[in-house]
């Protein structure tokens, strides 16, 4: 799907690591929301609330969510996922666009 109907978009920026990841909210009427976002080459570590289904829309990157299965090599068309109430590790190679999906 390469657009979103019938939604509400958060205007303000959640920005982090100075500037280096940032997205956008985007809320649905079913109460469900996702982020779209960019991240700028660099090592980022993040938590997680919620399951989280990351789509890499464009770009490389290797994402760690657990140490028992390693690095994992992800580009754009790709996307992983990430358990509720965890934390995982990227090291983004190149500029890469991503659509996040929150799932409770």
């Amino acid at each position: 799907m390469s657009e979103f109907k019938d939604v509400t978009i958060i205007k303000e920026a959640s920005v982090y690591f100075d500037g280096k990841v940032t997205s956008r909210t985007v809320k649905f009427a079913d109460g469900s929301h996702k982020t779209l976002g960019i991240m700028l080459p660099g090592d980022y570590e993040f938590n997680t609330n919620d399951k989280e289904i990351m789509k890499i829309m464009s770009g490389e990157l290797e994402v760690l969510i657990t140490d028992s299965e390693g690095w994992k090599a992800i580009k754009g068309g790709e996307e992983f996922e990430v358990p509720a109430k965890s934390k995982f590790n990227l090291k983004v190679k190149t500029i890469t666009d991503y659509c996040c999906s929150y799932l409770k």
